[in-house]
């Protein structure tokens, strides 16, 4: 339990610091400030005195100096319980401060400025803050330290009801200091690495915010949250905004993610039917009208319960076609007039808004982490774009241009797909796509049964290589004439001398695609 007789306040954010201090004056507790803050409670008629005054000190190097002193820590870090402790304190005539206010400089939107100079953002990294909140969290049984506006109101209670602070509430409070000085040291650390960092770091920063809390994970026996990095430029599902509909579920975010990464690869209209974080439609059209009509009809029953990103507008035609199927979710930059409305006659389905341009431009790159029991798997997230004029063509007959131009959309989707990924597509427009499969040439086979229409003339994507030679002539028996693989096998020339009994055209890409999932 923990008596309140004195505060140290120092807040960058000062909403609703007026009242929470007032209310700590009014019952009797001694108020020690800093710089702005120190003037805004003084204005507001509050009794508080300047920490220089209690220093002894001035403030000097422009405000970087002004709380690091002993008379500061030591009244925060001074245990209670520590005869030794008190009487030291008390020698050098240091008063013990019970609780600290802090809320720390600006980084994030110091960093999230237009035009901001690495200058500034240096200025913008607090040094005395951290230092008196690990203080306080450290002595957490006789100091509360408070860091977020949204505590105010509860110790305000706590202390009217029972004159002290519970050690629930101490722990609590010094827990959350702890999660906030962390998260800020891995935001500079972050966007330090970011500028002046080579390979992988010793330890691996994630800066992160709290979106919400989840109603419950990928199972209802699952509990979960959902975090942002603040500082991922482009366009993203953690900064689209929801328009309509219930709270967006943890596999809805997954599936959205997906979604909106695969339509980001192409310029032209283009719409994907994603289900359970697998494209089971995807086209590209002159409008987003006829990509969306076509993609949604490559798989039609899978895509029961699916999301759907458009990388144009929605259109109110759209709009009327998504609202004649069983949708999740929708994703796209923004919504034609009335389109929204039509929508929303599915009181569930969740309609989302980028308010920036779904295309490669806007598109991100950034280290993809996966968490692991008891450890983390950190990887780049490469992009080797194909050059047509270096595709090695390895059969006797080469790939016409038009085949060319349909593997290359094939292989844009391949690699979206989980492995062993094979996907059929005719023109720009997904055929039949078999994912997930331990065995390749089962992959195959997928993608020829799940084909709403004659494979006859379609061209194959593989994400990597051929084992053997059955994939291929599961392919040929669907009447694929192309292929496009990594290549690498050491079974690559039966692979080859396949294709070449068939007739097919097959090219090697040098670059393996794979998703693990």
């Amino acid at each position: 339990m923990a008596k309140i007789r004195r505060a140290i306040v120092s807040v960058s954010d000062k909403t609703g610091i007026v009242d929470f201090v007032k209310a700590l004056s009014s019952m009797g507790v001694e108020i020690i400030s800093t710089g702005g803050t120190y003037k805004v409670l003084k204005e507001a008629g509050i009794p508080v005195a300047e920490v220089s005054e209690v220093t002894g000190f001035p403030e000097m190097l422009e405000g970087r100096v002004k709380t690091l002193h002993p008379k500061i820590h030591a009244g925060i870090l001074a245990r209670r319980d520590v005869k030794e402790h008190m009487a030291a304190i008390e020698e050098k005539g240091i008063k013990p401060i019970d609780m600290v206010v802090i809320n720390l400089y600006p980084f994030k939107q110091t960093v999230l400025k237009e035009g901001v100079t690495f200058d500034e953002i240096v200025e913008n990294i607090d040094i005395g803050g951290p230092s008196m909140i690990r203080a306080a969290a450290k002595n957490y049984k006789d100091v509360a330290v408070v860091t977020k506006t949204k505590q105010y109101d509860g110790i305000v209670s706590e202390l009217k009801e029972k004159g002290e602070l519970s050690i629930e509430t101490l722990q609590g409070l010094m827990t959350e200091a702890f999660l906030e000085t962390a998260n800020y040291d891995s935001m500079i650390s972050s966007q330090m690495f970011k500028r002046f960092g080579k390979g992988y770091p010793d330890s691996f920063p994630i800066p992160s915010e709290k979106v919400e809390d989840m109603r419950y994970g990928e199972n209802p026996n699952q509990s979960a949250a959902f975090y942002r990095d603040p500082f991922t430029p482009g366009t993203t599902v953690a900064k689209a905004e929801q328009l309509h509909g219930k709270q967006l579920s943890y596999n809805n975010i997954l599936d959205l993610d997906k979604a909106l990464d695969i339509c980001m690869d192409f310029e032209k209209p283009t719409a994907v039917v994603m289900k359970h974080t697998n494209p089971c439609g995807l086209a590209s059209a002159d409008t987003i009208d006829e990509a969306f009509l076509t993609a949604y009809n490559v798989d039609p029953l899978s895509a029961f319960g699916c999301v759907i990103c458009l990388n144009r507008n929605c259109t109110v035609a759209t709009a009327t076609e998504i609202s004649q199927h069983f949708v999740e979710a929708v994703i796209c930059p923004d919504y034609e007039e009335g389109a929204v409305e039509i929508m929303e006659a599915k009181k569930n389905i969740r309609l989302l808004r980028t308010g920036m341009p779904i295309c490669p431009a806007e598109k991100f790159r950034e280290y993809k982490v996966k968490k692991i029991q008891g450890g983390m798997l950190v990887q780049s997230d490469e992009d080797v774009a194909i050059d047509p004029a270096n595709l090695k063509v390895v059969t006797n007959r080469a790939p016409t241009q038009e085949e060319i131009h349909s593997l290359l959309f094939a292989w844009k989707l391949a690699k979206h797909v989980t492995s062993n990924a094979v996907v059929y597509v005719r023109g720009e427009r997904a055929v039949g796509i078999g994912a997930g499969q331990m065995s390749r040439v089962d992959s195959a086979k997928i993608a020829t049964m799940k084909a709403n229409e004659p494979t006859e003339g379609c061209v194959m994507a593989s994400d990597a290589f051929f084992p053997f030679r059955d994939g291929v002539d599961e392919a040929a028996a669907a009447g694929v004439t192309a292929i496009i693989q990594p290549g690498g096998s050491i079974r690559d020339q039966e692979v080859i001398d396949a294709a070449n009994e068939h007739n097919m055209a097959m090219v090697f890409t040098g670059c393996r695609v794979f998703r693990h999932g």
